[in-house]
């Protein structure tokens, strides 16, 4: 699958925005607090299917422990035009969720694609301030 590239300054050519991925691994998530899950593989997978159409990035702590493992889905610019607001998703421990997700941003992810009805059960809402720095 090809990239859709734009001319940026100077003519060099640019990737397409395209939605964020970002995954928590930091004081809880992505350790043996929560015992039982491959995190390294969980972040490999995420980056290898969605390498090409979307960022994957992973973070120190979103903050929202409780919750963990923590993903946050952002709109592509084109996602948030069409009314996409992030996604934010707990308890994410097993390969199903995920696969759901990854699904769900390869199809365009919030704003352009409806997610998966099984991810209603991992949606959670963070405290104002968490989401604030996250999304910014």
């Amino acid at each position: 699958m090809s990239r859709r590239t734009s001319r940026g300054k100077a003519g060099k050519e640019q990737a397409a925005p395209r939605c964020t991925v970002t995954v928590c691994r930091g004081c809880c998530c992505g350790t043996a607090k929560v015992p039982g899950v491959d995190h390294a593989a969980q972040l490999a997978t995420l980056r290898a299917e969605l390498g090409p159409v979307a960022q994957v990035r992973a973070v120190d702590c979103l903050d929202a422990c409780e919750q963990a493992n923590v993903i946050v889905v952002q709109p592509s610019p084109a996602g948030r035009a069409a009314g996409g607001r992030p996604a934010w998703l707990g308890l994410v421990d097993d390969a199903d969720a995920t696969a759901d997700i990854t699904a769900w941003v390869r199809a365009g992810g919030p704003g352009i694609a409806e997610p998966p009805d099984v991810l209603d059960l991992y949606a959670f809402s963070p405290s104002r301030r968490v989401r604030r720095a996250v999304e910014e």
